[in-house]
């Protein structure tokens, strides 16, 4: 049985609700979207508010679904309190480091709670690296491969999906809970290593420009 905690269900009635009125008011959406040149007009609240905005229902369904399944397993290892802070520290890196890639395209925006999603995800997945995701693949496996796709698609740069912020948030995540449970890298230093070698992968990438 899930521990729905209070938090979760807060955190995704407001995903919610905030998608639902950005759905139906274009001048809502486009004011607190996640835009390179708002935020660089002094707009930096949209990092943080487009993380509750979605494009469809699809998209914020996906989103909500994974937090509601994998954020009561941090919540068990962690806490409720911890658990709040991976959510938005991870929010907070994952559009940071959109920022970071982004910086010098103006037109550049994106919306969705996948950073932070992903943030809580990688956590689960450092408690739980053996369970098993879609029913047949192992989280780690899943975990891994999920990084290494998104370093491919942003060099590929050929769909809409912001994967940037799907790795900051990941980021975020596994680096919140090490600080969290230290003791981690000695239970699961494997699992660490596996999702830390596409994140310098990425990193190197863009150092050499190739990303």
């Amino acid at each position: 049985m899930l521990n729905l905690d209070p938090a979760v269900i807060i955190i995704i009635a407001a995903n919610v609700i905030v998608s639902i009125r950005g759905f139906k008011d274009f001048e809502f959406f486009e004011k607190y979207k996640f835009n390179i040149a708002g935020i660089k007009r002094g707009e930096q609240l949209r990092m943080l508010t487009s993380a509750f905005l979605h494009a469809n229902n699809n998209h914020l369904l996906f989103n909500m679904l994974t937090l509601f399944f994998f954020g009561p397993i941090v919540v068990v290892y962690l806490g409720t309190v911890k658990f709040v802070l991976i959510y938005f520290a991870s929010l907070i890196v994952g559009s940071l480091l959109s920022y970071y890639l982004h910086k010098d395209e103006n037109h550049y925006s994106a919306i969705g709670a996948s950073g932070a999603v992903m943030g809580v995800l990688y956590s689960a997945i450092l408690f739980k690296p053996t369970m098993v995701i879609n029913f047949i693949i192992p989280a780690w496996l899943f975990g891994l491969a999920y990084l290494l796709y998104s370093v491919w698609a942003m060099k590929k740069n050929a769909d809409n999906i912001g994967h940037d912020a799907h790795i900051g948030g990941a980021i975020g995540g596994l680096g919140l809970t090490i600080a969290f449970a230290p003791s981690l890298l000695g239970t699961s230093l494997w699992v660490v290593l596996l999702m830390a070698a596409p994140i310098v992968l990425l990193f190197i990438m863009h150092k050499i420009g190739k990303i």
